[in-house]
């Protein structure tokens, strides 16, 4: 697949803005301000709030930037990012955070578990790695680019912004991808449309569906197919 450019959209004004400008706009956009204002009004706790940006470390087209409280732990975010980018079969995952592995589920003894607060595992600045699937691993690169003091609904996680689904197309016809071949993506091909998943040479139980998400066509990630 060819690398190109991203755009993404604003979850408060729904503003499209370019990937480089959207920490920027999210900094000044007033939709936001006023979102927060009316969290306050309703008395929520107040917390550090850690504005974070995720990306697919070999894919940066896919991309979000959230906002998740200091007392939520890391497998707080190691859920949300399986409920929206990664679960397909229940694989082990892992955060490497600073020369530090925490993983989802302790296998030996001295492993890390992922039951930390994130107050107590990162802070602005912070860059660490988030790996799904030790076979066919999904690699996620993350950064805190800022906190703030602010009022949080319990320890729920909130999209600021997310890439738009890439334009992708078939590469035999040109029109939009609609599936891929599990096994030609490797080598960047198999993107193909709905009629000409029939001709692919690899045989259609090999075509798993066009995702907005760095695990598309990995292992059985089916996610929720995009128009």
């Amino acid at each position: 697949m060819t690398r190109q450019s991203s755009k993404g959209k604003c979850s408060f004004c729904g503003g499209s803005f370019a990937k480089a400008a959207m920490a920027r706009h999210l900094k000044a956009c007033n939709a936001r301000a006023e979102g927060n204002d009316e969290l306050a009004a309703k008395g929520s706790a107040r917390r550090t709030i850690f504005h974070l940006q995720v990306q697919g470390l070999y894919q940066p087209m896919y991309w979000m930037h959230i906002e998740i409280p200091e007392n939520a732990t890391l497998k707080d975010l190691d859920d949300f990012l399986r409920e929206t980018w990664l679960e397909c079969c229940g694989h082990l995952s892992s955060f490497e955070i600073e020369g530090r592995t925490f993983i989802s589920e302790k296998m030996e003894p001295g492993d890390r578990s992922m039951r930390i607060a994130l107050g107590k595992a990162i802070a602005p600045g912070t860059k660490f790695e988030h790996i799904y699937d030790f076979g066919t691993s999904t690699e996620l690169s993350l950064k805190v680019l800022s906190s703030r003091e602010g009022l949080a609904r319990g320890k729920s996680v909130m999209v600021l912004a997310r890439n738009d689904p890439p334009d992708i197309r078939c590469q035999s016809c040109g029109k939009p991808a609609t599936a891929v071949c599990c096994q030609c993506i490797y080598e960047g091909t198999g993107w193909v449309c709905e009629e000409c998943a029939a001709k692919h040479e690899c045989g259609e139980d090999m075509l798993l569906p066009v995702v907005n998400s760095p695990r598309v066509g990995m292992c059985g990630y089916t996610g929720t197919p995009y128009e």
